[in-house]
């Protein structure tokens, strides 16, 4: 399909004239629309999707770098649990990649496109880097609360029970 070939953007040119090509196309859909009454609604459908996904559609093409589609995205995953698996062992990927998954894949991204130096290791925005440590925090609390309730689920209960008491009896 057109619109395919469009998205491809196989001469590399950027966001706005990609943009552009696919506005024309999307229009040429259109007008082809009305003149084919057995597939009018799938195609109203289709258009509906796409111009809803438009801010969307374009930002690969302004970000150097970021993969295209969800493919070779998942192979910067994949990629992540296999070397997981290689050091640990294990057939498959730890937890804890449940947790810090969105910080180790961003270092093996980056390990991979060029040397890091000890001084590309220092935060230079603390609070972001605060941030990120409170939101990684948050994830392993949330695993621990899992692991305990996989443990004792009479004891959480009574836990939440108790909590949930506090909170809508007064003093």
């Amino acid at each position: 399909m057109r619109i395919a070939q469009v998205l491809q953007n196989s001469g590399e040119d950027e966001a706005h004239v990609v943009q552009q090509q696919f506005q024309r196309v999307l229009f040429s859909v259109q007008r082809q629309q009305q003149s084919l009454p057995e597939v009018s609604s799938a195609l109203a459908h289709f258009i509906k999707i796409l111009t809803a996904q438009q801010d969307w559609l374009f930002h690969c093409y302004r970000v150097p770098g970021l993969p295209r589609t969800n493919n070779a995205l998942e192979q910067y995953f994949g990629s992540a649990k296999r070397y997981e698996r290689r050091i640990s062992g294990q057939k498959s990927a730890s937890p804890s990649l449940v947790i810090r998954g969105h910080v180790r894949l961003l270092a093996a991204a980056a390990t991979r496109k060029s040397t890091i130096l000890p001084q590309d290791l220092q935060p230079t925005k603390v609070e972001q880097w605060r941030a990120v440590r409170r939101e990684l925090e948050r994830r392993h609390e949330t695993r621990r609360l899992q692991s305990r309730f996989r443990r004792s689920p009479q004891t959480c209960l009574a836990q939440l029970e108790a909590d949930w008491d506090k909170l809508i009896l007064p003093p």
